[in-house]
C-alpha cells in the first residue's frame, strides 16, 4: 500500500510499504479515507522528538472505515465508519478509568525514552516516533488499530469526513484544554497559536460560556478564521502581547491562558534570537517562548493549560510567576476518549463544525507538498487533508 513516510529531518517521500494485518485480538483494520496534518507532526519533521526512524509513517488524526476485526472486538463491526482517537488507551489500567486517558500504561511498548527524559512513560500515539510506541501512522491507505473497542468511534451517518477528521485530535485536544482551564461564564481567554487545535480551543471556551477569547497569531487569514468564530484577534508582530494583554483586560489579564504552540513557537526580539539558537545547537530541547509569556500574562490565581507538545527540558521558565501569583498549571497530550462521543454529537447536531480548518484536501501522493504547505503556511494553509 501507499504511506506518507519519514525517511529523514525534513525529508517525506510516498513509499510503497507492507498492509497492515491484525496482530492482538482487540485489533481493527480501518480503510483510511481522510488524515489530517498537525502541527506537532512538524516536530517529528524538524527532527525534535527523538526515536524516528527512515521509513516511519507519519499521521495520527483520521477517520476511515472498518473493514477487519479481531474475534475480541465486540463494539465496532466491518463497514463502520469511525474517527480513531490519536492517542491509544487500552481502557483497563487505572489511568484510563479514571479518564486520564493519554497516561496509558499499556499501550506503549516502547517506554524506556519517555522514562529517562520524564520520570513515567505516556500512551502509545499513532505515527508519532518510536518514544510513543512506534504504530504506524495515518497517512496511508490503512491503519491497525489497537484495542478497536476503546479507541474507534462510530461517525453518524450527516457528519462528513472533512468535519469528522478533526474530532480525532484538533477539536477534542482544544477543548481538553479549556476543559482544563476550567472555562466558564464571564471568564476572559487568551489562546497563543490560531492553528487547528487553537482554534477549536478558542471555540471551545466560547461555548463554555467564555466572556471573551483573544486568539494571538501573526498570520492574517488565521487570525481572520479566529475572529469569524467570535474571537479577538491579536498579531504579535504588532503588538507586544504582555502590554496589550493588560491593557485589554484593564491591567488584570486573562482568567485562562491556553497555550497551543509548544516547543517551536515563533516570537520577536532577542529572547525568541537566544531561544533559536540554543535549540539549534541542542543546549535546549524545546522553544519556550508562548509558554513563559502564558505565565507571564495569566492574572493571579489564574490557569495555564499547556496543549502544545513539549518533549523535555525548556529554559528560563518564569517559575517565580507561576508560584508567586498562585496560578494553576494543567497540561497532557489530548484526554480525548473523554471528549469524542460528545463532539461527534454535537458535529451532528449542527453546534460543532470544524470543516474549515481544512484549506487544502490533497491525494496522498501530494503529501510531501502537504507538509510543505503546511509547514511554511503558504496559500493560507491550515490543515492539509490527505484522500488515499
Amino acid at each position: 500500500m501507499k504511506a506518507l513516510c519519514w525517511t529523514g529531518v525534513n525529508e517525506l517521500t510516498v513509499e510503497d510499504v507492507p498492509e497492515p494485518h491484525l496482530l492482538n485480538r482487540q485489533d481493527a483494520l480501518v480503510k483510511v479515507t481522510a488524515s489530517s496534518v498537525c502541527g506537532s507532526d512538524l516536530h517529528l519533521l524538524d527532527g525534535y522528538v527523538p526515536a524516528m526512524l527512515a521509513g516511519d509513517v507519519l499521521g495520527h488524526e483520521f477517520v476511515g472505515e472498518v473493514v477487519e476485526v479481531g474475534p475480541d472486538v465486540k463494539e465496532r463491526r466491518v463497514g463502520e465508519r469511525v474517527a480513531v482517537c490519536s492517542i491509544l488507551g487500552c481502557g483497563r489500567c487505572r489511568y484510563c478509568r479514571e479518564g486520564l486517558w493519554s497516561l496509558c500504561d499499556n499501550t506503549n511498548p516502547n517506554p524506556g525514552v519517555q522514562e529517562k527524559l520524564n520520570g513515567h512513560s505516556s500512551a502509545g500515539i499513532f505515527g508519532y516516533s518510536h518514544a510513543m510506541g512506534g504504530f504506524a501512522g495515518s497517512h496511508a491507505e490503512y491503519v491497525r488499530v489497537p484495542y478497536a473497542d476503546v479507541n474507534a468511534f462510530p461517525v453518524p451517518e450527516n457528519v462528513p469526513d472533512s468535519n469528522a477528521v478533526f474530532a480525532s485530535d484538533a477539536v477534542p485536544t482544544g477543548w481538553m484544554g479549556a476543559d482544563l482551564g476550567q472555562v466558564g461564564p464571564g471568564d476572559v481567554v487568551a489562546v497563543w497559536g490560531c492553528g487547528g487545535v487553537g482554534q477549536m480551543a478558542a471555540l471551545a471556551s466560547l461555548r463554555m460560556g467564555a466572556e471573551r477569547v483573544i486568539a494571538i497569531d501573526r498570520f492574517p487569514e488565521r487570525l481572520g478564521m479566529a475572529a469569524a468564530i467570535g474571537a479577538e484577534p491579536l498579531d504579535y508582530e504588532r503588538a507586544d502581547v504582555l502590554d496589550a494583554l493588560k491593557e485589554m483586560t484593564g491591567g488584570r489579564g486573562p482568567d485562562v491562558c491556553i497555550e497551543a504552540v509548544g516547543m517551536e513557537s515563533h516570537g520577536t526580539g532577542p529572547q525568541y534570537v537566544y531561544d533559536r539558537a540554543k535549540q539549534a545547537v541542542r543546549l535546549q530541547s524545546d522553544r519556550g517562548l508562548a509558554l513563559r509569556q502564558a505565565v507571564q500574562a495569566c492574572r493571579k490565581g489564574g490557569t495555564v493549560s499547556v496543549l502544545g507538545v513539549y518533549v523535555g527540558m525548556v529554559d528560563k521558565f518564569p517559575m517565580g510567576a507561576l508560584m508567586n501569583k498562585g496560578l494553576t498549571m494543567r497540561g497532557a497530550q489530548q484526554h480525548g476518549h473523554r471528549y469524542i462521543p460528545m463532539i461527534l454529537d454535537r458535529m451532528s447536531r449542527g453546534e460543532i463544525d470544524a470543516s474549515h480548518l481544512l484549506t487544502h484536501p490533497m491525494r496522498l501522493d501530494d503529501g510531501p507538498e502537504g507538509y510543505e504547505l503546511f509547514k511554511r503556511k503558504l496559500d493560507g494553509c491550515v490543515r492539509a487533508v490527505f484522500r488515499p
